[in-house]
């Protein structure tokens, strides 16, 4: 997941103004550990933590429906660009976000990774949307959707044009199109995947992916570049999966 502070632009692939501002760690080649804990004593977790992410979704402990309620649909929001970063922040008070079991939580922003993070039986997918949420006690709750190439994707062609537009543009997407029509989720409890890697984020993905273009992907990828973090240990923890 991307880090919120970070305020610069990358337009590597795609047109726009953007403005340039360096952070002090960056993704590797997303098979090597980071080592982000070398860099501050804040990021310290990332090195030392037992509940870090992303995770191979192998090898379940249990299988179930895990009861999972969206409320997405037509939303509004701002585009904000960086290095190795293109993420909506959507505007608050649109009532956008999920239930998860006794949870509720609200949508904060979607942003996207190349490769995805997460793997599933070793297997990474050519992009991924995080999107980000929070309880009103500021519990953080994620849903990682995966892409596959196909057909294009409205919402992702919204966001491709915003881009064009640079920094802080305007943009409305309809949220349903990056999120599969039967939604059955992984689920476990890990971590923000970038610095400062704090745990205690509860991790949904999709066990389904949907679809954008070779070109938006590839697109994506080139504003991006390698932006997935390396596999970490599950370190015993429960992994539920669908039936």
């Amino acid at each position: 997941m991307k880090n919120f502070a970070i305020a610069a632009a990358l337009t590597l692939g795609l047109s726009g103004a953007a403005i340039a501002q360096d952070k002090d760690w960056s993704f590797g080649d997303g098979e090597t550990h980071e080592h982000w804990g070398d860099i501050r004593a804040e990021y310290a977790t990332c090195d030392a933590g037992s509940m870090q992410s992303p995770i191979d979704l192998t090898s379940p402990d249990a299988r179930g429906d895990i009861k999972l309620e969206t409320r997405f649909g037509e939303a509004s929001g701002k585009l904000a660009l960086a290095k190795q970063k293109v993420q909506i922040d959507f505007t608050p008070g649109q009532g956008k976000g999920m239930t998860s079991g006794d949870k509720t939580f609200d949508l904060l922003q979607v942003h996207f990774h190349t490769p995805s993070e997460h793997a599933v039986n070793g297997k990474r997918y050519p992009m991924v949307a995080h999107f980000v949420h929070a309880t009103q006690a500021g519990e953080l709750g994620v849903l990682g959707v995966f892409f596959t190439e196909g057909s294009e994707n409205p919402a992702i062609d919204a966001l491709l044009k915003a881009h064009a537009k640079g920094n802080g543009a305007a943009l409305s997407v309809n949220i349903d199109d990056m999120i599969p029509t039967d939604l059955d989720v992984y689920r476990y409890m890990g971590s923000l995947t970038t610095p400062p890697c704090s745990e205690g984020v509860n991790w949904h993905v999709a066990d389904v992916s949907v679809e954008a273009s070779a070109a938006q992907i590839a697109k994506l990828s080139g504003a991006l570049g390698p932006s997935a973090r390396s596999i970490q240990p599950r370190n015993g923890r429960l992994l539920v999966a669908p039936e």
